[in-house]
This record gives structure tokens, sequence and C-alpha cells, in this order.
């Protein structure tokens, strides 16, 4: 069985480029490093098992650092790279209304004092602002957990992307 030209292209890339590609799904060094050092994977369901693996393993810290990158929910992402701002774009489809997303978010802010973030893809605006309602509900311990795999489907949603090329 051959390996498809998507993850070979992964498997033989110069490590700065891949890098630069998986930063763009979650700009976590140790994540980036570890996937990298990795190399090979026999099959693309390796590599997700892998990513997804380490991403449980993010700690709060970097968690909060990877937010930096992510535009507000409803905001055009502005001084990302070309593919984050891609994915981005893509990923917020679902945003109806951006006015309806400035007081939501300056709610969640002001509660977690960080951005809101969710897995957008395939999510309509009802859908994300109940998920917000909830979230504002949960403790602070609760609500770090839950970025964090937000942040850990995003990543793999991104991933899959790559690997779909």
């Amino acid at each position: 069985m051959s390996t498809p030209p998507a993850l070979q292209r992964l498997n033989t890339a110069p490590p700065a480029a891949l890098a630069e590609q998986l930063r763009a799904c979650a700009p976590i060094e140790s994540w980036v490093r570890h996937l990298i050092a990795a190399r090979p994977y026999p099959c693309a369901e390796s590599l997700l098992a892998e990513a997804s693996d380490r991403a449980r393993r993010w700690t709060p810290d970097e968690v909060h650092g990877a937010l930096a990158h992510h535009p507000r929910i409803g905001e055009k992402a502005k001084g990302l790279g070309a593919a984050e701002t891609a994915h981005s774009a893509a990923e917020q489809a679902g945003v109806e209304d951006p006015g309806e997303w400035v007081r939501a978010n300056a709610r969640y802010e002001e509660r977690f004092g960080t951005v809101f973030l969710i897995r957008a893809a395939g999510r309509t605006q009802p859908e994300m602002l109940a998920e917000l309602e909830r979230r504002l509900l949960l403790s602070d311990e609760d609500e770090q957990k839950e970025r964090a795999e937000q942040l850990r489907q995003i990543a793999l949603r991104r991933l899959e992307a790559l690997l779909a090329d």
C-alpha cells in the first residue's frame, strides 16, 4: 500500500517548512516539535492519533499563548500567516451577525479574561452563541479545559485539511 501524496509530503518536508504548516493548525511549539520528531507516519490515522494525544497534554499556559493567534468570533483574522487566515475565514462561515458577537465576546472576556474559543466549523451562529452562554456558567477550571478541547478540535480539523490536499 502506498503512502498518500499529502502524507508523503508531510513525512518528507524540511522541518522548518512543516513547522510552519503545523503552527497554522496550533501554534504550540511543544506539539509542533513532537509531531515533526515522530515522523514518518505510516498513515494519516497515526498522525491524527499522535496529534490528538499530544494536544491532550497541552498546558494551560500553552493554550493561553495559542489564543493570541485566534481572532474573536465575528472578526476577520489580522496579523496571521496566510494559512491561519484562510483557516479562520473558512471556519467562521457560520457567523451571520458580527455585531451580536461584539456583545457576546465582551461578556465572555469580562468573565474569563481571554478570547472565546470554539470550533466554529460546522456550527451555526445560534449554536455557537448557545455554547457561549453555557460556558459562561462554567467554573474557571472547567472553562480552561473546554478551551483546550476546542483548540484540540480546531488543530485536528486543520491537520485533516492538510492531509486532504
